[in-house]
């Protein structure tokens, strides 16, 4: 029998895991195609590094159950590839009363999501949990770790390349062509066919959609996030990462602070609406992704509903000084004059045409040819999880196919 030819494309942890994952449980001729010179250079390569543990995701969606079943196999990856991985630890603070009766909520959530050893805790625990923490009252949450997820994902291109398969470096995929007998993949590079393809875009799976032919929505609005790092000095002041509690007024999170796995103590991240889907450097615009965010009438009601946010965001982005005092409500003996600005994160945030941020994840296509279009945070902590779904959606829908 002839082994099924399949591309994947994307390089991001997602689309890697799923690639290794086909190499080595199913009979596969497996291509991984990424366009960048290198593997984890986007959303993967920009984040806080954090594995998270479960804690705000709806009972029963697809996001808490890829999360838990995503942690329990990134354990197990890490631990064989000998990867740096802390248990650090985290807790959500609420500054004040009105803060704290948010807990219980979420307190319920992660329970029900099954974190494990996850409990509410009273100012004086919270200060021996983290003694320069400010905040009345905290959910701790001691199993949320960092990780490198770069290294995560060389490992698992590793683990595809000694199962057979190959990955190919600089290939932007140009085109996509589903026929009768396959799929033709075109590339900056070289073409293809193809038994089966899996797209794992990540900031470019609209678009990658349209080559398909498929809709645009849900449609990409990129939102980046800024980090600023402090000195060496002033890790020592947290021992695991410091949030805030979650505001149902604003769509996103706020600053928080988070150590990482290489030592260095983060502050952020904020988000605003970017000015390109891969615009990682201060000023850099891309005129054809502002005016698609910007045209895009999804956006706008968006934008009505979230003024508040937007007020809030905008304080951040726009006064280096008013990110770290945001960071500096929850660990006030940060010292302003020791922090700098750090990189930049570019989230591929799905919105639907109702201007609505679609919050779980997201995967169409058809039998020859599936896209994962919203693979949003915990994706890199669900990724192996995520990878074992989506190939048995991928490979249901192709034996759904041929057995007709």
């Amino acid at each position: 029998m002839t082994a099924l030819r399949v591309a994947v494309v994307g390089g991001g942890i997602i689309g890697t895991a799923v690639a290794r994952h086909l190499a080595r449980r199913h009979d596969a001729a497996v291509t991984l195609l990424e366009k960048e010179d290198h593997l984890a250079a986007h959303q993967t390569g920009h984040n806080s590094g954090v594995v998270h543990a479960g804690l705000y995701y709806e009972p029963g969606s697809l996001k808490a159950t890829l999360c838990r079943r995503g942690v329990t196999l990134l354990q197990e990856f890490v631990t064989e590839h000998a990867i740096a991985y802390d248990e650090c630890g985290k807790v959500v603070v609420a500054l004040s009363e009105s803060e704290a009766g948010r807990l219980d909520a979420l307190h319920r959530r992660a329970v029900a999501n099954g974190v494990p050893g996850v409990r509410i805790v009273e100012a004086d625990e919270l200060r021996a949990i983290e003694p320069h923490a400010a905040g009345v009252r905290a959910i701790h949450s001691p199993q949320t770790a960092i990780v490198d997820f770069p290294a995560v994902t060389e490992a698992l291109a590793g683990e595809l390349r000694d199962a057979g398969g190959s990955v190919r470096l600089g290939h932007e995929v140009t085109a996509l062509t589903e026929r009768t007998d396959g799929v033709r993949v075109e590339t900056t590079k070289d073409e293809g066919e193809h038994d089966l393809v899996i797209v794992c875009g990540g900031l470019q799976s609209d678009r990658l959609a349209v080559l398909l032919g498929e809709s645009r929505e849900p449609r990409i609005v990129p939102f980046y996030g800024d980090y600023f790092v402090a000195d060496a000095g002033q890790r020592s002041l947290v021992r695991g990462m410091i949030y805030p509690v979650p505001d149902p007024r604003y769509p996103f999170l706020g600053v928080h602070v988070t150590p990482k796995i290489d030592g260095t103590l983060t502050l952020g991240p904020n988000a605003f609406l970017s000015l390109g889907r891969e615009s990682y450097e201060h000023g850099r615009v891309v005129p054809r992704d502002v005016l698609e965010a910007v045209g895009f009438p999804g956006f706008w009601r968006f934008a009505s509903r979230n003024v508040a946010a937007a007020v809030r965001e905008s304080r951040t982005a726009l006064s280096p000084r008013r990110f770290i005092e945001e960071a500096r409500r929850y660990v006030p003996d940060l010292d302003p004059t020791g922090v700098r600005r750090g990189g930049r994160g570019v989230r591929a945030q799905a919105m639907d045409d109702a201007g609505r941020l679609v919050d779980d994840f997201v995967i169409t296509g058809t039998d020859r040819v599936v896209l994962v279009r919203n693979a949003p945070s915990p994706g890199a902590t669900s990724a192996l999880a995520i990878a074992e779904h989506v190939v048995d959606e991928a490979l249901r829908r192709r034996n759904g196919r041929t057995s007709r």
